[in-house]
């Protein structure tokens, strides 16, 4: 992997630092979570339009399957309706649902692995609330129509790698490097300590420029 593709997946992880950082936003998100521990409805419809999407983004970089990443993301919904009750706000919202999203998607990819299902990743899916996918943050090399499909082909092997390398690498990968969380809300989805986090994270870097070395 070239200096410029570690480069550009790296500045994706400098943006994710200022949830729980406005007040505006805390008070707004605590009056949610009120209105849904008194089993408001429409505060939940409220909840779902919010995370829908990246919930359900983040299941399927995870699992890489669109009908698997969809039944992940219900059954995320399902367990956070379910469990509001216990929710008590020692963590952020946003990181308590990526804990159960995380979660439930790993233990229908577990599932897979008893079935011997292969593990890929999207090119295609956008990066949370915005329209750019991951590949289209890798470096641009020419407009030409040959070169151009040389770099899909890089991007393709790239993504590729990233859904071999370790579950637990590739889980902190993408979620610092494409859902852009803070060390400290990596800790807080994962349970884990900024110190794993960071650990993880050197070492999926690691594993991932291994695979990818004779992609130039």
């Amino acid at each position: 992997m070239s200096a410029q593709d570690m480069a550009a997946l790296e500045q994706t992880g400098l943006v994710g630092i200022e949830v729980d950082a406005r007040p505006l936003e805390d008070r707004a998100e605590l009056g949610l979570i009120t209105r849904l521990r008194a089993a408001d409805l429409r505060a939940f419809e409220e909840l779902v339009t919010h995370f829908e999407r990246p919930v359900y983004s983040l299941c399927f970089r995870l699992l890489g399957d669109a009908e698997e990443a969809r039944d992940a993301a219900q059954e995320t919904f399902l367990k956070v309706y379910k469990g509001m009750g216990k929710f008590r706000a020692e963590s952020g919202l946003k990181t308590w649902i990526y804990r159960i999203a995380v979660n439930q998607a790993m233990n229908q990819q577990r599932w897979w692995r008893r079935r011997h299902r292969d593990e890929t990743v999207s090119l295609d899916l956008s990066r949370g609330e915005s329209e750019a996918t991951l590949a289209n943050r890798l470096p641009s090399l020419t407009a030409s129509p040959e070169q151009e499909a040389i770099k899909r082909e890089r991007e393709r092997s790239l993504m590729r790698a990233l859904g071999q390398i370790k579950q637990e690498y590739r889980v902190a990968l993408v979620l610092r490097e494409i859902e852009e969380l803070s060390y400290e809300e990596i800790a807080e989805t994962l349970a884990i300590s900024i110190g794993t986090v960071k650990s993880r994270i050197a070492r999926g870097r690691e594993e991932l420029r291994r695979r990818v070395k004779d992609l130039i």
